[in-house]
């Protein structure tokens, strides 16, 4: 199966006013394929080819650099939220969470997701994106950037690209509002200062490029929703919410979202955390081939940003879906403190003394 391209260029067209029964009907589109596949490809003519490119020459230059120079970003003490996350710290979910291990052990066979024998062989920079709250609970959430040394072009092509994935997140947030029954403003109003990461990750294919080996193990993310540019080889693998797996084909282009914790609370469960791994495939060895005879970087960037709702304010079911009989699984929590509990499952937390 193919995961279906929406155009937003339709709902950008139709502003600020009364939404008409076509624009409509695409937001019902929208919300089905969150809830049938917890992933939706978006074009948007807002965010270019050419940024994206940009973009990744320039991760592709930062995670080429020594180790000893990118450990100078690394700021374990707020929780990797900020600057690098080295290889070998962040760990898979499913290599902890007994409960996800029975899951994809009574998957068929060819469902099944790899299993990771260590912590993620990946790195990762963590670029706030957005405004911060002056007055919040959760600092280290929402702390200042770390920018490298000789990047000159580091902050603007950061924010430039950030404020762009964002603003498709956006649309797509509002898109699933309507499809899911819901004011336009119902995710979007939670969304305003939340601690939104651009958080790019370099996985080196010199070193880790054999067939099979696991860069992101299978897992869902913890925030709102996910948005990725185009990497330059392939590798991602999705479940649709009946149990099959699906290598996702992004096109040149298009733009890659993903179901996060954070929406599922808020609609308790009428749309799940999307599950999906990041794994050396036979069509990541073919790009790495053709990648060899152009002299072109190895290192497998991922132009991810994570989406989130303001630390500060409540997940808890929206509007009707309160009243739905599910509700009861999803508790009233502060967004900041089920992300802290979250980012202790994975490692990412650090030690509080040090905060």
């Amino acid at each position: 199966m193919e995961v279906p391209v929406i155009d937003l260029a339709a709902y950008l067209l139709a502003g600020e006013g009364e939404v008409g029964s076509e624009v409509s009907e695409l937001c019902r589109e929208v919300s089905g394929i969150l809830r049938e596949t917890g992933a939706l490809l978006v074009k948007d003519p807002r965010c270019t080819v050419e940024d994206n490119d940009r973009f990744l020459d320039m991760m592709e230059k930062y995670f080429e650099s020594p180790f000893h120079f990118k450990r100078l970003q690394e700021r374990p003490n707020l929780h990797y939220q900020v600057g690098v996350t080295p290889e070998g710290v962040e760990i898979p979910r499913s290599l902890v969470d007994e409960e996800m291990q029975e899951k994809f052990r009574a998957m068929p066979k060819e469902s099944q997701p790899s299993i990771p024998i260590g912590p993620d062989p990946k790195w990762r920079y963590m670029w706030r994106v957005g405004p911060r709250p002056s007055n919040t609970r959760f600092q280290e959430l929402n702390s200042e950037p770390v920018i490298p040394d000789g990047f000159p072009e580091w902050k603007e092509t950061m924010d430039s690209w950030g404020h762009k994935m964002i603003s498709a997140i956006e649309v797509v947030a509002e898109m699933a509002a309507i499809g899911f029954g819901l004011p336009k403003d119902a995710f979007t109003s939670l969304m305003k200062q939340g601690p939104h990461l651009l958080a790019p990750t370099g996985c080196d294919l010199r070193r880790y490029g054999e067939e099979g080996t696991v860069f992101a193990g299978y897992h869902y993310d913890l925030n709102f929703l996910t948005i990725h540019g185009r990497s330059r080889f392939p590798g991602l693998n999705i479940w649709l919410r009946n149990g099959k797996k699906v290598e996702v084909k992004v096109p040149v282009g298009c733009l890659l979202i993903q179901t996060g914790k954070q929406i599922e609370w808020l609609i308790a469960g009428d749309c799940l955390a999307g599950m999906h791994e990041v794994i050396v495939t036979s069509r990541t060895i073919d790009a790495i081939k053709q990648a060899s005879e152009h002299n072109r970087s190895l290192w497998r960037v991922s132009s991810t940003l994570f989406a989130h709702i303001a630390s500060d304010a409540v997940l808890k079911p929206l509007g009707h879906f309160a009243e739905s009989p599910l509700s009861r699984t999803y508790p009233p929590i502060c967004a900041g403190e089920f992300v802290e509990q979250e980012l202790a499952v994975i490692n990412l937390k650090g030690n509080k003394g040090e905060s």
